[in-house]
């Protein structure tokens, strides 16, 4: 099986059955017959961006960034760091107290948001560029929501 096979195999177990660790990955693709070692597992894993969200059962399991609500870390840090989000076109620009500006572009492009293209921090300011077609004022909402949910 090449990469791209394997890579497809995993995107649909992860979204077909709830699957914690490298080893029930690898178990489950070992069940369709496909032969893999967990060192490739876990290059897969990284690969494709998985993170890991809690299930209805309490466990954390593997999911795509776009199925999980972009993380828990991502609204927790949109929660302790964002003070205002300032859409304009395509961009919003997030303030924070004054030399946190790269831990929150860090935490958020390790969420690898769908919706946004990249980040810009400075002391206290980090620049949102969002993805097309999506605009400024979408990810605003999108992560004032976000921000919510971390301060529940």
């Amino acid at each position: 099986m090449n990469r791209n096979e394997r890579h497809a195999a995993i995107l649909r177990l992860v979204r077909a059955e709830p699957l914690s660790t490298q080893a029930e990955l690898a178990d489950a693709l070992r069940r369709e017959g496909h032969e893999v070692v967990q060192t490739t597992v876990s290059r897969d894993v990284h690969e494709l961006g998985l993170i890991k969200v809690r299930h209805a059962s309490g466990r954390l399991v593997y999911a795509f960034p776009e199925d999980g609500g972009y993380s828990e870390e991502l609204s927790d840090a949109l929660g302790r760091w964002a003070l205002t989000l300032e859409p304009s076109g395509n961009l919003v620009v997030v303030t924070t107290p004054y030399g946190y500006a790269s831990a929150l572009a860090q935490a958020i492009d390790v969420a690898r948001h769908p919706h946004i293209a990249g980040t810009v921090a400075g002391e206290n300011t980090v620049l949102l560029i969002s993805r097309e077609p999506h605009t400024g004022a979408q990810l605003a909402e999108a992560l004032r929501s976000q921000r919510l949910q971390g301060a529940a």
